[in-house]
């Protein structure tokens, strides 16, 4: 049984690695003409540098698939435990920092951290995305208020979820921090961009 529940932890690692690692900001913007995503402003494939090609719906549909990848493989994974579908979710956001495809040059892991939130405990995700838009309006720094929203929802975790969750989403926020490192380094200089301008 021990070996069984082994096996579904890496086959869930595994799966969540290869569904996170589709690089659908990439895949959309060359589908619609807009060229290699990775060519202008931060040279990111998430949400926040699509828009960079003002192309608002291309952003939100990164935004919404980035975010389901991440819940499909959580959700995928639950049939076989808790733990099958913790792994699915670092797996997942694993998979779209360090896509293989692209030479191990992904995401900031953001809109798929939420979508693991959804799959693993709706409410995380839901104090995620009150702390995200409260940070976003008073700020305006899209960084500031993803990395805000990364801590709120371990505490939510922590407090009506389980420990083991808690400590899975820890994991993750600390993947998600160091992916953002050039963005607090900004941030600490007053120089990171703000939501709404571009950086080319």
């Amino acid at each position: 049984m021990a070996d069984a529940n082994f096996l579904a932890i890496v086959l869930a690692l595994i799966g969540g690695y290869v569904l996170g690692s589709i690089p659908f900001g990439l895949v959309l913007t060359r589908l619609a003409g807009a060229g290699d995503i990775r060519s202008i402003g931060s040279g990111n494939i998430g949400a926040t540098n699509v828009l960079r090609t003002g192309r608002k719906d291309l952003a939100a549909a990164t935004v919404i698939l980035d975010a389901l990848k991440g819940t499909a493989a959580v959700l995928i994974a639950w049939h076989f435990g808790l733990y099958p579908a913790m792994a699915a979710a670092f797996g997942a956001l694993l998979g779209h920092m360090f896509p293989v495809w692209l030479g191990f040059r992904g995401g900031k892991g953001v809109a798929t951290f939420v979508g693991c939130l959804i799959g693993l405990y709706w409410p995380a995700a839901l104090a995620f995305a009150i702390v995200w838009i409260a940070v976003a309006l008073i700020t305006r720094y899209s960084s500031a208020a993803g990395l805000a929203g990364a801590l709120a929802s371990i505490i939510a975790f922590a407090m009506f979820g389980s420990i083991e969750l808690a400590i899975v989403a820890l994991a993750m926020t600390l993947m998600i921090f160091w992916r953002h490192r050039e963005n607090i380094a900004r941030l600490r200089a007053g120089t990171e961009t703000r939501i709404g301008t571009s950086r080319r």
